[in-house]
């Protein structure tokens, strides 16, 4: 199972639809800046996925309140166990920062800018000959040659047996000798989400489920240190394991 995390802060109007999405303006183009609104890159990358059989299972987007800046994630669902993967999508009217999009097992996107995900697939200028559906196309090509590897890594994670004195010391390492760049208060909630995790699939006693058992209890956590545990996690895991 994927994580994706939107965060809609105070400067947006909260998490919208994709027909609230369709409803935001755009503002003309310039002579050397090429507006791409919202909604475009939305089905740009729909139309892109459904080529390669890939669907979009869930999506959640936010602007801010002028307009201007949009933030949105989506789940993926390439139709075959083990082969659901996060994709997080970013694009500014204001040049402030460009269309960016990434993939991968975690995606993070919050609008104070915090944005992360396992790798980029587009990172583009809004210049007068920018080709949206090219870019996203090269991209989600891109993206397919990392899916696999990716699946390797979960099919791995999960072969992997973890014992509750295991577990215990993931979490003792992570909290108590500040491995984890994440706050202590939430060795209790990690422990308990091992013990006791919300969906069936978490159910095997797996390096998978673990590290289900840490990100869950993210969700706990205000932007920036959400940003920052998530971030950490993989470095985290690759040393312990």
């Amino acid at each position: 199972m994927p994580e994706t995390t939107l965060i809609a802060g105070t400067d947006t109007s909260g998490k919208l639809t994709r027909a609230d999405l369709a409803l935001v303006p755009a503002p003309h183009s310039t002579s050397t800046h090429q507006v791409i609104p919202h909604i475009d890159i939305v089905h740009a990358l729909e139309e892109q996925l459904g080529f390669r059989h890939i669907a979009i299972a869930s999506e959640e987007y936010a602007v801010t309140k002028d307009g201007k800046n949009f933030f949105g994630v989506m789940t993926l669902d390439q139709g075959m166990e083990g082969a659901s993967f996060a994709l997080g999508v970013r694009n500014s009217h204001a040049k402030q920062f460009r269309l960016s999009i990434v993939v991968g097992l975690r995606v993070f996107v919050c609008s104070n800018l915090s944005f992360a995900g396992d790798f980029n697939i587009v990172l583009a200028k809004h210049s007068k000959n920018f080709l949206l559906k090219n870019a996203i196309s090269i991209g989600i090509d891109e993206a397919q040659r990392g899916f696999e590897p990716m699946q390797i890594k979960v099919s791995a994670w999960k072969e992997i047996q973890i014992s509750d004195d295991l577990a215990r010391l993931a979490i003792f390492k992570a909290f108590v000798e500040d491995e984890l760049d994440a706050p202590k208060h939430l060795a209790r909630q990690v422990w308990r989400n091992w013990r006791e995790p919300a969906h069936e699939e978490f159910r095997p006693r797996t390096a998978y489920s673990l590290q289900n058992a840490f990100t869950s209890s993210f969700k706990l956590l205000d932007a920036v240190p959400l940003y920052r545990a998530t971030a950490d996690l993989g470095r985290f895991f690759q040393e312990v394991h």
